[in-house]
């Protein structure tokens, strides 16, 4: 009886099988929503998957001017979430095989910076478009012109495509990093870290969402992802050379002025803005949530945030000053060894020569030299 060979692909319906192929396995999800759309019986419901939803139109006064079309928020935007989380999903896979996986093969990067690389690389990536993303928006509504458009006309319940998508967009992504620590085989020590940032991230940014304090919250997100994509490009450009550490102050410094802005924008929009208007009632049915409890609650929330980011930069900058001293105080003692061999050797070759160092005069040898 001859001897079975193993078989390289793992067994179907495994955890190796499903995180192998956990990107094919998403598209054939996403691809039935998809599909949902050619046929009328299931186009409704494929619709409200695969579009966004709650769309009002206004028809212009002018004969000249075009309608225009703005949105609100609802219980479908659920399913609108669950299907981009999947195309998230999709181009993680993607960017980490195509991109980073590459790189990381021929960088030879040990495990832990192997894993730093893939969080920066995917995260930096998100950053950068999320941030340009964001100031197309900003551009083109003019929300950042004049702060009082943050909290002017409120409640903000109707959006402009855009900015609902750009809502959708970033709750599917942070939604999506919770099962990528199953997919990409987050170690354990990483995991409580990573939950904590993507917690903090769904819960802000859903709050807005919810509150209809879109343009605030847009606002801050601009603000955020720049100073987080200055940290991770950073981080992978260290990566590449240990000796490139230019990046990490430019962020430090930055990521302070971040915080300040942060929360002076909020008080200014919680504390004067949202506390001077003249409708402060609870209304449900319209989107008022401008009442004192609320204004509290969320400006306490966003002074917490920043202070839990500000402990955690200041331990991380502390440690990072720990390292480098160590770093420093090997160096030295390394210098210093260096340099006492090379005395040593130098007093050996004097004495050779017949030359008696200062340090040598009063050695016994010396002594009994000068007696002769």
């Amino acid at each position: 009886m001859g001897l079975r060979k193993k078989s390289k692909n793992p067994p179907v319906l495994s955890h190796e099988f499903i995180i192998q192929n956990h990107a094919d396995i998403v598209s054939c999800v996403a691809m039935v929503f998809l599909l949902g759309l050619m046929f009328e019986m299931t186009a409704k419901m494929a619709v409200s998957f695969v579009t966004l939803q709650y769309n009002v139109t206004f028809h212009a006064t002018d004969e000249k001017a075009e309608q225009f079309i703005l949105y609100h928020y609802g219980w479908k935007d659920l399913a609108t979430v669950f299907f981009y989380t999947l195309v998230a999903i999709i181009l993680h896979a993607i960017l980490q095989e195509y991109v980073l996986d590459k790189i990381s093969r021929r960088m030879h990067f040990s495990k832990t910076k192997h894993s730093k690389f893939n969080e920066s690389g995917q995260l930096g990536v998100f950053y950068l478009v999320s941030f340009v993303w964001g100031m197309c928006i900003l551009a083109s509504e003019n929300y950042a012109t004049n702060p009082t458009n943050l909290w002017e006309s409120y409640p903000h319940t109707l959006m402009p495509f855009q900015v609902k998508f750009f809502y959708i967009a970033q709750l599917a992504y942070w939604f999506h990093a919770l099962p990528e620590l199953y997919f990409q085989k987050t170690r354990k020590e990483d995991i409580p870290r990573q939950l904590v940032y993507t917690s903090l991230y769904v819960f802000h940014i859903a709050g807005a969402y919810l509150l209809n304090l879109n343009r605030f919250g847009l606002v801050l997100l601009v603000l955020h992802y720049f100073v987080e994509l200055l940290f991770h490009f950073s981080r992978l450009f260290y990566f590449s050379d240990e000796k490139n550490e230019r990046g990490f102050t430019i962020w430090a410094f930055l990521f302070v002025v971040a915080r300040l802005l942060t929360l002076s924008l909020s008080v200014l929009t919680f504390g004067f803005g949202l506390a001077g208007a003249q409708n402060q009632s609870l209304d449900l049915a319209s989107g008022n949530f401008n009442i004192l409890a609320v204004r509290i609650s969320a400006l306490a929330t966003i002074c917490l945030t920043q202070a839990y980011m500000m402990w955690k930069f200041i331990n991380f900058q502390l440690k990072r000053w720990k390292e480098h001293a160590q770093i420093q105080a090997l160096k030295k003692k390394a210098t210093n060894a260096k340099s006492k061999t090379a005395k040593r050797g130098e007093s050996k070759a004097n004495g050779v020569n017949g030359i008696v160092t200062s340090e040598d005069r009063d050695s016994p040898r010396a002594r009994k030299v000068k007696s002769s």
